[in-house]
């Protein structure tokens, strides 16, 4: 076999969420470098996006949505990790000095990923897992302005975290642990209030819209560079946010958000308490015969396994095409939590509650990239 293709089917089955499985069916540790021709034609035949959604946009997007994975063994398990949430200005209030994330949240995986291995294989972060892994409970405190942690075994502090008396803030977060081996979501943490690696919003919905205009030839920052306001030598990505999809702008086309009319590729956009649009996501594909609308967001308000990017669901009635993403019948199956466990709840329950918030200020929209509509088409023709 090619090495070249070897190398890309390596990294496509890194990058796949089923990678896991398919890594202990192989036999483990040893398999990806003992690999035969036939082992790896096999993998790539499992993990080919096109297995499951075709040729067109679906499967370009999910695509872009795996390269937000990465498979790896640390404390000797073996985790599949995902792209962390990174937004700027999202837990400074309290703070005597701020800080930014990498990119600004802004960044893509091809750029964020390489640092986050080099945070993972680090000293630094082999002291945390370590301390993890001693067989006594504590409380990890983070500093996140510090890029900082400590441990703390005093009874008070654990007693404390266990009756849910929460003493963190919103730049130090506290985090109970085990002592019993890190865990995914310790990983998260650290990236997070340590690494202060990952992606917002905007910037993971951005990735995937730039992505799909690549596979159809199509330079997206490039060509919105005047409508983002781009100067001279800017990166695109730092112009785009959840405002820009919200904008009067004639790149963007409002789509009626009745579930008939909606295709992947369209952002789904959530308004805040201000009027302003506060969150943002994509459509990865929509099921007309089983009902079921599958988006994708990055966001830390989740349950804690799925904070950072995450696939998210809708089911709707196959019979009623016509409802609004507003309608209380739909069910919303993304449920949202305090980004870490004792901190103050969100004030919606799921993704619907949020979508529907604040009618009198206009509650959810839809809108989709006038521009990259050719494109999509072109793909729906491979």
């Amino acid at each position: 076999m090619n090495p070249l293709r070897r190398f890309r089917i390596l990294r496509q089955w890194r990058a796949a969420p089923l990678c896991a499985f398919i890594f202990f069916a192989l036999g483990g540790a040893s398999a990806p470098g003992g690999m035969g021709a036939a082992e790896t034609d096999q993998i790539a035949a499992f993990s080919d996006p096109a297995r499951i959604w075709g040729n067109g946009v679906e499967r370009i997007i999910e695509e872009a949505y795996r390269l937000c994975f990465r498979t790896r063994i640390i404390g000797g398990r073996v985790m599949n990790l995902r792209m962390p949430f990174a937004e700027n200005n999202e837990r400074d209030l309290l703070a005597d000095t701020g800080w930014e994330f990498l990119g600004g949240g802004k960044g893509n995986p091809e750029m964020l990923w390489p640092v986050i291995e080099g945070i993972i294989d680090s000293g630094a972060f082999a002291e945390y897992t370590a301390a993890l892994s001693d067989g006594r409970e504590q409380v990890i405190i983070f500093d996140i302005p510090s890029q900082s942690w400590r441990g703390s075994r005093d009874l008070f502090d654990i007693a404390r975290m266990k009756a849910g008396s929460y003493r963190g803030l919103p730049h130090r977060p506290y985090v109970l642990v085990s002592g019993q081996g890190v865990e995914d979501t310790d990983v998260y943490n650290y990236l997070y209030c340590v690494g202060l690696a990952g992606m917002d919003c905007s910037g993971f919905v951005w990735h995937v819209l730039s992505y799909i205009g690549r596979e159809g030839g199509l330079d997206l920052g490039r060509t919105l560079s005047r409508v983002l306001g781009v100067p001279r030598g800017g990166d695109p990505s730092w112009y785009v946010g959840t405002a820009f999809f919200n904008s009067k702008s004639a790149q963007l086309v409002p789509v009626k958000d009745e579930i008939g009319a909606l295709r992947p590729a369209d952002i789904i956009l959530f308004r805040g308490a201000d009027g302003a649009m506060s969150h943002s996501a994509i459509i990865q594909s929509l099921d007309f015969s089983k009902g079921v609308i599958r988006y994708l967001q990055c966001t830390d308000e989740a349950p804690l396994r799925e904070r950072g990017v995450h696939e998210s669901f809708v089911f709707f009635d196959p019979a009623r095409p016509g409802l609004s993403l507003a309608d209380g019948s739909l069910n919303w199956t993304q449920k949202r939590y305090a980004p870490f466990p004792g901190e103050k709840d969100s004030p919606f329950s799921d993704d619907g509650e949020r979508y529907r918030a604040f009618p009198e200020l206009g509650g959810g929209r839809v809108v989709r990239v006038k521009v990259l509509q050719p494109v999509i088409e072109r793909l729906g023709r491979r």
